[in-house]
Formats: structure tokens, C-alpha cells, sequence
């Protein structure tokens, strides 16, 4: 049983015979399936052992949409899920019990009772339009105990309603849950086969005929297209549902992989390899649909923690392919590059196959388009995304570098790719780990003073890079080098739970400046809430993925032109500097019109 009772694909073609829609009686067999008759033929909705007495649920009948019901005497009843008077779909959501020893239930709305055995309104009699205040009645019935297969999980929910908080006790914690660690499955391997490249550049020796700079160009390619993909990958996730993007997404990542397992040998063109890592970009666009679709299942107190699970688990993806590719060349050598995306290609068809037959799509309104470009004019949209740009920037451009920097500038003390290799995989480790730190804090003190300490720190942590480096000191600048990328995850973690605080935060206004009586403002502006959150999600992604390429790039020319990377690690001093001043004085400095709770 998932949040509501599924239709199956075929239901039965039997001929619904008259009788008392509410005529099933208690007793019935935990395992019998439950079926409702729309007038022509029965369709099986769920298993009878199921539902909860007490509580309702939403069938697809026919098309439309039925509120069931088991009530606590065991009896079961089906009537039309739109409240006449509201015009919401809510029925299944009221409050069961009985009036004068009439079992009743009533609408979360405006509060009619009616009558579960007949649909009728004890309250009034005609609804606003003029029409009878009564609800459709369905026949419902049970058949078995079952012998046959329980009904097909949909692919799409009925419903889910996460802030509510019996439907989340009841089923929401449940699905979220098993989305969750499926998402975080999928993302994971998306960002192995995006970060291969640090990996694989380390194996690429004399023979290659590639410079530190070339090789610095090989990382920066996969980045820049993985930031690119995800405003599209974004939107995606609304226009095709969650699950179905994440199959289709998985299934990508086996073209990057099959391609470089192919091409890549002593003799193959610099253009050859820089195609094979533009199309590993597939793997960054996973990270912003997986974080859009989680963001939709959590409720807003929760969002903080799950979305740094995702993104912590997702991230773990970048410490354990350069852990694979250490462990080849630690026992077939750096000749057997290929051997690294060979052994990725079974995870990916494996990762697709059970993300087809597990997940979930959460039933949503197709406006990703319109969301973005009404985000693109809030000024706070530039200021997250300028914040992720500083932490997770930081985060996957150090990922993707930090193997090449350690070659390039300590290169007589680590002069072999496993040495190089065995201190590449801590920082990515690191920061992965701190990521669903940063988001839990964040949950509990607020993103915004998560985020200003975490920048500040971040600032110490480049100075004394940049000063190890200057003075040739290789523990300092490996331990320096370490707490950047645990204080990157950390703001990762907070800058994200920033995004639906943010916008929580813009719904509550418009609900206090809504005209009294607008009992639509509500659910319009958390409606709003969460697809600017969403939007903002990806755009924020997107920009923040873009950091790692501007890292890349900053210490491709600070070791062209000075043969080290302190001109690099001046230029992150400053920026860190730059966004925690930034942080205070849009989301902490007092000001009467700041927004409280980011």
C-alpha cells in the first residue's frame, strides 16, 4: 500500500450488479482485494488489509477520483473525492465519525458532514453552483481472500501531501524514504562517471603527449557541460516525472562510459579526449533533477536533512571512482586506464533497472519553464547561486584538481599516480560526508548563520594554503587543503537548505498580504513556494557547477604562468570573502524588510 490506492492498468470486466455502495461488511480477509464499480466494470484499487480504519484514501476510478474509506466498525465506503462546496479534492482527507448514529465524514474545508452511505449533506442542502449538496456514491466490494497478484504499483502517485502530518505518519515518511535512497543510488553514480576524469588524467603518462595545462582543460570540459545540463535536467523532472527522468538519465550515463572505454589508448588525438570527457557532462546534469525531485518529497522541516543525504551520498560518487581507479593502478598499472569505466558500465544498468521498478513520480503541475523566468527577476536568485557558487564550486573544482595541483606542485615528494591517487580520494571523501552535516545544522540554527561561519572558515583555510604553498610546507597545505573540503561540504549542505526556507519564508508574505477571506492564498503561495524552489534548485545547480570549471581554470593559469597555484589560491581567498559578506548582509544584517527563517 503507497500513499493512496492505485488503479491497476486492466481492471476486471465484470458487470457491476445494484447494491448498497457501502454494503461491504467487517470481516473481510486482510488479503481480499478492494474494488469500486464505476456502473460497468470493477476496478481493483488495493488490498483490504491496507487501509486504515478511520482514514481515507484517493482511487482513480474511470478517470475520476474516488475517496475510500474503511470505517471502524470494518465497513467500507467509496464517494466522489470533490467537496461540492470548495471544489477541492479533499474528501479523502476529512475526518471520519458519526452524527445521531449516521456515519459520517467531514470535508477539511469548510467542514460539511456527509453521509458515508449515501453521500448526502447533512448540513445544507444545495451547493454554491445551485447543485444538490450531495457527493457520489460508488459500489465497493471485496473479493478473495486474493489468489491473484497484488495490483501493479503506479508509476505516479495519486497524491502526496508531505506537510500534512497524519499522511506523512502514515505513508509519505515511507515513500520518501525508499525515493530517497534510490535518488541517492542514481545520483551517486552520475557522479562518478562526471568526475572520471580526475581519475583518468593521472593515467594518461609520456605517452599521451599531454601538458599539466592540457590535462588541467580534460577536467574542466566534463564540468562546464555537466553545469550546463542542469537547468534542462531541472526542468525535466516536472515535465516527465521523477522516476521516469531518473531511468532515463541513468541509461546516459552509459554512452560517456562505453565511449572512453573505446577510445582511450597511447596514440588517440587530444580532440578524441576531449570529446569523450565533454560527454561525461551527462553525469553533472543527475545531481540538479535528483535534488528537484527529493526537494518534492520531503516537508519543509525535513527538507534541510534530506536534501543533504542526497546530495552528501550523491557527492560520495567523486571520492569512490577516484577509490576505484587508485586500486587499479595499485595492482594492473597505469597502462589499464580502460578498466575504470569497464567497471562501471553493470552499476549503471543495474542503477536504471531498479530505479524503474522502485521509484516514484509525485504528481506536479508542468510550469518548471515559467518558474525559472519568474525567478531570474528575484535578486535572491543571483545571491544563492552566487553562495553555491563559492561552496559547491569549490567543492567539485577542488574534486576534479586537487590530484593535478598535488602532481604539479609537489611532485618530487609524490612522484607515482598511486601516490598522487592515495591523497586525491580524502578531500572528495571529506566533503561528501560533511554535506548532510551542513543541511541538519542548517535545519536546526538557520542556513544563513550556517553558511556565514562556514564562508569565514573557508576564508582561514585558503589563506593557510596559500601560505603552506608559498612556504613549501606539504603537511600544512594537505591539512589546510582537507578543512576547505569538509567546510565546502558543510555550505553545500547549508546554502541548499537556504533555497526552500528562502522561498517558504516569500509565501508566508503573500499569505499576511492576501485579502481576508482568500482561503485559496494558502495553498496558492506554497503551490508557488515550491516550484520556485524547485526552479531555483536547478538554476543554482547549474551556476554552481559552473565554480568548478572556474577553478580549473584558475589553476590552469596560475601554473602556466608562475608554475604554482598561489594566484588560485589568492582569488578563493577573496571570493570566500566576498560571500560571507554577502550572507550578512542580505539574510542576517537587521533590516525591516529582510526575510526571516532563511
Amino acid at each position: 500500500m503507497t500513499d493512496t490506492a492505485h488503479a491497476p492498468t486492466a481492471p476486471t470486466q465484470q458487470p457491476v450488479r445494484p447494491q448498497d455502495p457501502s454494503a461491504e461488511a467487517a470481516g473481510a480477509a486482510p488479503d481480499a482485494l478492494v474494488e469500486i464499480g464505476d456502473g460497468d466494470t470493477w476496478t481493483s484499487v488495493c488490498r483490504y488489509g491496507d487501509l486504515t480504519p478511520g482514514r481515507g484514501v484517493t482511487a482513480l476510478v474511470g478517470g475520476e477520483q474516488v475517496a475510500l474509506f474503511r470505517d471502524a466498525d470494518g465497513a467500507l465506503h467509496a464517494l466522489a473525492n470533490r467537496d461540492p462546496f470548495s471544489g477541492a479534492y479533499v474528501i479523502s482527507r476529512g475526518v471520519t465519525g458519526s452524527r445521531a448514529g449516521t456515519p459520517v465524514v467531514t470535508s477539511p474545508m469548510y467542514k460539511q458532514a456527509f453521509d458515508l452511505r449515501t453521500g448526502d449533506c447533512l448540513d445544507e442542502e444545495r451547493a454554491p453552483d445551485g447543485t444538490p449538496a450531495a457527493l457520489r456514491t460508488w459500489a465497493v466490494r471485496t473479493t478473495g481472500p486474493a489468489t491473484s497478484p497484488p495490483p501493479p504499483r503506479a508509476r505516479t502517485l495519486a497524491e502526496w501531501r508531505p506537510e500534512d502530518p497524519a499522511f506523512w505518519e502514515r505513508v509519505g515518511a515511507r515513500i520518501a524514504r525508499r525515493n530517497l535512497w534510490l535518488s541517492v543510488l542514481t545520483e551517486h553514480i552520475g557522479f562518478s562517471i562526471w568526475s572520471m576524469w580526475s581519475v583518468l588524467v593521472l593515467f594518461l603518462g609520456p605517452e599521451y603527449g599531454i601538458d599539466a595545462a592540457g590535462k588541467f582543460t580534460l577536467t574542466a570540459v566534463p564540468t562546464a557541460v555537466g553545469a550546463a545540463l542542469r537547468l534542462p535536467y531541472t526542468a525535466a523532472v516536472a515535465r516527465f516525472g521523477g522516476r521516469n527522468w531518473t531511468v532515463v538519465s541513468a541509461l546516459l550515463l552509459l554512452l560517456p562510459t562505453a565511449f572512453v572505454a573505446v577510445v582511450l589508448e597511447p596514440g588517440v588525438s587530444y580532440s578524441t579526449l576531449l570529446v569523450a570527457a565533454a560527454v561525461a557532462g551527462v553525469g553533472g546534469g543527475n545531481f540538479a533533477s535528483s535534488m528537484a525531485n527529493i526537494n518534492a518529497f520531503y516537508p519543509q522541516r525535513l527538507k534541510g536533512r534530506a536534501l543533504g543525504i542526497n546530495a552528501g551520498g550523491g557527492n560520495l560518487g567523486v571520492p569512490a571512482v577516484q577509490l576505484v581507479g587508485l586500486l587499479i593502478l595499485a595492482t594492473a598499472g597505469a597502462a589499464h586506464p580502460r578498466l575504470l569505466p569497464m567497471v562501471y558500465l553493470p552499476l549503471i544498468a543495474l542503477t536504471a533497472v531498479v530505479a524503474a521498478l522502485r521509484m516514484d513520480n509525485v504528481p506536479t503541475t508542468r510550469k518548471s519553464g515559467p518558474a525559472l523566468r519568474e525567478i531570474t527577476r528575484d535578486r535572491h536568485t543571483w545571491v544563492m547561486s552566487l553562495l553555491y557558487l563559492g561552496t559547491f564550486g569549490s567543492f567539485i573544482g577542488f574534486s576534479f584538481a586537487f590530484g593535478l595541483v598535488l602532481q604539479a606542485q609537489f611532485h618530487h615528494q609524490l612522484d607515482t599516480p598511486v601516490k598522487v591517487a592515495c591523497l586525491t580520494v580524502l578531500g572528495p571523501l571529506l566533503g561528501s560526508l560533511a554535506r548532510p552535516v551542513g543541511g541538519a545544522w542548517a535545519d536546526r540554527h538557520g542556513g544563513a548563520r550556517v553558511t556565514l561561519a562556514t564562508f569565514g572558515a573557508m576564508a582561514v583555510g585558503a589563506a593557510l594554503i596559500l601560505t603552506a604553498s608559498r612556504l613549501h610546507l606539504p603537511a600544512l597545505f594537505l591539512a589546510a587543503f582537507a578543512a576547505l573540503f569538509v567546510l565546502s561540504g558543510i555550505g553545500n549542505g547549508s546554502t541548499y537548505r537556504m533555497i526552500p526556507a528562502l522561498h517558504r519564508a516569500k509565501a508566508r508574505r503573500r499569505v499576511l498580504a492576501a485579502p481576508t477571506g482568500d482561503t485559496t492564498a494558502p495553498a496558492e503561495a506554497e503551490a508557488t513556494a515550491q516550484r520556485h524552489a524547485t526552479a531555483l534548485i536547478g538554476l543554482a545547480g547549474a551556476i554552481g557547477a559552473f565554480g568548478g570549471v572556474l577553478v580549473n581554470i584558475a589553476f590552469r593559469q596560475s601554473f602556466l604562468t608562475a608554475h604554482n597555484g598561489d594566484a588560485a589560491y589568492l582569488a578563493f581567498l577573496a571570493f570566500y570573502v566576498l560571500c560571507s559578506a554577502l550572507t550578512w548582509t542580505v539574510y542576517l544584517r537587521p533590516a525591516p524588510h529582510r526575510l526571516s527563517g532563511v
